[in-house]
């Protein structure tokens, strides 16, 4: 056993873990935030993805021992009480989603490609980019509609700040 000390969505947590735990189950498991979830267990699908100190990363090939000292951040912490994230909105302006179950991870990896790439997105970046998660829906061209309006929304956001 070991103790994992991070901040998660902005609270400090220290949490007794076995040394074999993925991030992903310390989120899960032992914070009770289930909005990260478990699609494929070997990083293909995406549906795992935070951020580990502002970058997005795949919870599920992570040990939790690797993120000690780290700021996490999980879908459920990007809202700003009851405004959405602007991701968060364009994804359902645009209805980039269809069951859902894909959707935490693609907002999480779609805000670090915003934020990676700035003013400079076009519909093959955000393709390109988005190839490490799945969709079995279906839905990538509502998804890339709202990455790219998020974009502009985000922008605007952070020029308002």
């Amino acid at each position: 056993m070991s103790t994992v000390k991070l901040t998660v969505n902005g609270k400090a947590v220290a949490v007794d873990v076995e040394d074999r735990t993925l991030l992903v189950q310390l989120l899960r498991d032992h914070l009770n935030l289930t909005g990260t979830h478990v699609g494929c267990d070997t990083s293909q699908c995406g549906a795992c993805v935070v951020h580990m100190d502002g970058r997005a990363v795949k919870s599920c090939t992570m040990l939790a021992g690797q993120a000690d000292g780290a700021s996490i951040t999980t879908i459920e912490g990007i809202a700003k009480g009851d405004e959405l994230h602007p991701m968060q909105a364009a994804f359902r302006d645009n209805h980039g989603l269809q069951c859902g179950y894909c959707t935490p991870g693609m907002i999480m990896s779609a805000i670090d490609i915003v934020q990676r790439h700035g003013g400079q997105l076009d519909e093959a970046t955000v393709r390109t980019e988005l190839e490490g998660n799945i969709c079995r829906c279906t839905g990538y061209h509502n998804i890339v509609k709202a990455v790219l309006d998020a974009a502009g929304r985000m922008k605007v956001s952070q020029a308002a700040e």
